[in-house]
Order: C-alpha cells, then structure tokens, then sequence
C-alpha cells in the first residue's frame, strides 16, 4: 500500500557567506619564520598591519581580536622557544601574530543536508496548533569537514515551515576538557577501539585507577616526540590522546542567537568532522527532560560514536559511547526508557538493524537483531533515520535503505511499545524516494533524514536531498499508520 507524502516547497541551501574565525597553523618551521618576520616590524607596522585587518574581518565575526589573541596564545611554546620574551610584547604585536594564525572557514560552502528536528523547550506566545522547533544539520565545507548547525522555526497548523532569519555571525563555544578519568572504562574504550594492546599497556599501566587528563596529555606528547617513533606506536598513541580529548563541555555566549552557534570539530577523535547528529526531545521517568543527539566522530582513519547533551542549547556536554554495541555509525536513542532501561537502535554491522538496552545512557551491550533487509530498495542495508516516534500505535522507526546504484530511500516500520523488539508493520515501498529533481547533488541519488517529530496528527519529515541541501515532506499519520498495520 503506498501512503500519500507531500513534499513542501522549501529549500534550504548552503551559504558560502557563513563563516567562522579558525586556527591556522603551517608547521612549525614555516610558523617560527613567520613570527621572526613580524618581530621586525616596528610598533606603527604593527599598528597599521593590525588595523587594516581588523577594518576587513572585524564586521564578519564577533570580538575577532579576542581570536587573534586566543591564536596567538596557542603558539606561545613556539614563540617562547624562539627566546623570545612573550610577556614584553606588545598586544598589538601578539595579536597580529594571532592573525596570522587565523582563517576564515565556510562552513556550509559545500552542504548542508541530513537534518534532525525536535520540539524547542520554548512554546510560548504561540496560536493553536503551532509549534516552535529547532532543526539542526550536517553542515561541510571545503575538505569535506563537518559540522553540526541550527535553524529555529514554527510549524504552523496547516504544517507550514516558518524558518527564522539566521544571525550575522558565527559563534564557537567556549572549550573546558574532562580533568579526571576512571582507568577501568578508558582502557575498556581503547580495547573497543582496537588499539594496539602493548602500546596501551605501556602508557597506562603506571597510571592510578583515577588520572588526571594532563598527566596522560603530558606523558602521550613527550612520547609523540620521539624522532624514531614506529608508526604503528604513533597512530596507537595518538588514539589514546584523541580519545581522552573526547570528553568535553561547550559553552555559548548567551548574546549569540541559535543560528550562530555552531559544534565545529573540537577534539582530534573529530578533526575531519562530526557527521549524522540525530537529535532527540528525552523525557526521564522523573518527568525531566533535555536534548540528546548521538553523532559520529571521524578523525580521517577511525571513526567514534559519541553522544551531546543539553538542557537549553548553550550548555553541551560531549562524550563518548562504550560498549560491543557502540560501534559503526547510525545509533539513534529512543524519547524515553523502557521499563526502566535506555533503549538505542544501531547499525553495528553496517547492514541491520539491531536494538539495545541499558542501565547507562553511555554504555551500550548486548545489541539485538530487529530488522534484516528485506526489499529490492534496500538489498544492500538497512538503517534509521533519527530516533523513533512514540505513537498510540506502537513506536515508529522511519528507516533508510540502500539498494541499486547506491539509490537512498527512506521508509517506515511500527514496534510494539513495551517490547520494541517485536515488529507490527513495515512498509513494503518507499515511504519516500529521490524524485527528478532531488537526483543532482554532492552524493547523487540519496534521500536521508536523521529525525524527525509529529505535529497535528502529521509526520513532519525533514530530509536531505543527494548530500548537498535540505527540505522537508508531511505524511498523514492516520494513513500511515493504517497502511504499517496492514503490511504485515
């Protein structure tokens, strides 16, 4: 039974113009000859230099000499073991040298696509049948990077998208790294991540059951140093280091609106970009509730699943996820637990769907097989797209499949509400396939969504079309869910 799906006639694309103020470092040699350089010009070079940048950048970031001094700052070891005296120079000096360790980055030049949405805590000053949400995308730039963005917008009664005029600037969060670590679950992570076991045991085995992050940091980068370093002990140790980088918290400036807050690749477990976030609206059995996402970390050779946290998209708190099931990508958590337990979809193997519960929102064992692929359209996987939607009926998972030419589609499977493992229905078409024109794109032939909400009886589905922008379809829930009960 194919269920009727209106696509709407919004857009949203990259904007090149979109841009953050990132570290730029040329190597150490290259970087020492550049600050010798500067160090040659007098104080009114320096002025004059330093003012014309700031009369070219200053109106397309906030506070950019606060960046400049953040980058220069970054490169003091550096400057300082050229014997020179930082504590004499002169602010001016020191923030020119940041500039040059500055540049400006497109954020969403090249995309921005597999969108996720969830309910804003805020729902006042309201009509009836409105809904105030907050969307958030993958967005890539020059070299493939990714990063995660956000749109505020209302969907009105008739489920017509009403997005929110974005900000002038581009705002990176403040950065405070995890301090104290538990020995026993860091090693257990290394071991999930299958990093070479006599390389751990050489770094970790004098450490206590608690360390503290610079001790491991300290000890991690004086071996780093070895000139005759293997390369299999560097790629093993710099694991180590990436991951114990991985926990941290972000702040925004309360002055920033949300369209300019942007999660840019922070730790070495994500220098070549965070991917797939698939937000979520959690509601504990207290009655508490906060945004979570799982996203993917991918450093350029391994990849990281990890979990954001927040209660009022300031505040974030990243870490990663432990366990034989916190492997490969696709983890999406449920709305709420499950007699008492955390419940998470995941893709472990790369092909099926797989369900599992925990005490821990972190720690993730004992994956389940849910669903193989079944039909023509999704032959070559399966997976879902975002976390599952709780209905009267049963929990709806909107799922993707994979068949051929690589062709994404998006479909839809119904489970039972206190044993999610048990399948009510699933769709035997495509709930949602590339039409003509959504072909064309950075990756050709794919629709995908990472979640999506209900609203006045409706599926409000935001999806990406070919990798390289975003829109969004609505589905009659009544319909859809009639046609889910009658497929089996």
């Amino acid at each position: 039974m194919r269920v009727s799906v209106v696509r709407k006639n919004v857009k949203l694309l990259p904007d090149s113009k979109r841009v953050v103020a990132r570290y730029f470092m040329n190597g150490q040699e290259r970087t020492q000859q550049m600050v010798l350089r500067i160090m040659m010009l007098d104080e009114k070079q320096v002025l004059q230099t330093l003012e014309q940048t700031l009369r070219e950048f200053a109106r397309r970031h906030r506070n950019i000499s606060a960046v400049f001094f953040r980058h220069c700052e970054r490169i003091r070891p550096i400057i300082e073991g050229m014997e020179i005296d930082y504590e004499a120079m002169s602010l001016d000096r020191k923030m020119l040298i940041g500039s040059y360790c500055t540049m400006e980055y497109a954020i969403e030049s090249a995309a921005i696509f597999n969108p996720s949405i969830v309910e804003d805590f805020d729902q006042t000053g309201l009509e009836m049948g409105e809904k105030r949400v907050i969307i958030s995308f993958r967005a890539t730039g020059e070299g493939h990077i990714s990063s995660i963005v956000f749109r505020r917008a209302i969907l009105d009664r008739d489920n017509n998208l009403h997005i929110m005029k974005i900000g002038n600037h581009i705002d990176q969060a403040e950065i405070e790294h995890k301090t104290l670590f538990n020995k026993e679950r860091f090693l257990t992570k290394l071991y999930e991540m299958h990093t070479t076991d006599k390389y751990i045991a050489q770094i970790m085995q004098d450490l206590p059951e608690e360390f503290e992050f610079a001790v491991l940091k300290n000890t991690l980068i004086e071996a780093l140093k070895d000139p005759l370093i293997r390369e299999e002990r560097k790629v093993a140790l710099e694991e180590i280091l990436w991951l114990a980088n991985s926990f941290y918290d972000l702040q925004f400036k309360h002055d920033s609106d949300i369209t300019e807050r942007v999660i840019f690749p922070i730790s070495d477990s994500e220098s070549r970009g965070i991917e797939d976030a698939r937000f979520v609206r959690f509601v504990d059995d207290n009655g508490s509730d906060r945004v979570m996402a799982t996203y993917t970390a991918y450093n350029g050779h391994t990849i990281l699943p990890k979990l954001i946290s927040t209660e009022d998209f300031y505040s974030f708190r990243v870490m990663p996820l432990h366990g034989e099931g916190a492997q490969n990508k696709n983890l999406a958590l449920f709305p709420r637990k499950i007699k008492g337990k955390y419940a998470m979809l995941a893709r472990i193997d790369g092909v099926n769907n797989y369900i599992m519960y925990s005490d821990r929102v972190t720690q993730w064992n004992t994956p389940i097989l849910l669903q193989k692929p079944k039909f023509t359209w999704e032959l070559t996987q399966i997976g879902n797209c975002g976390s599952p939607l709780w209905t009267e009926e049963g929990w709806l998972v909107i799922t993707h499949g994979v068949g051929t030419m690589r062709r994404y589609c998006i479909g839809a499977s119904l489970f039972d509400l206190d044993d999610p493992s048990k399948e009510i229905g699933r769709l035997t078409e495509p709930l949602l396939s590339p039409s003509e024109d959504e072909r064309e794109g950075y990756v050709p032939n794919v629709v995908y969504s990472c979640g999506a909400i209900i609203h006045n009886n409706s599926l409000i589905l935001p999806y990406a079309v070919s990798d390289y922008c975003s829109t969004y379809a609505v589905v009659d829930m009544v319909e859809l869910l009639d046609a889910l009960r009658k497929s089996k």
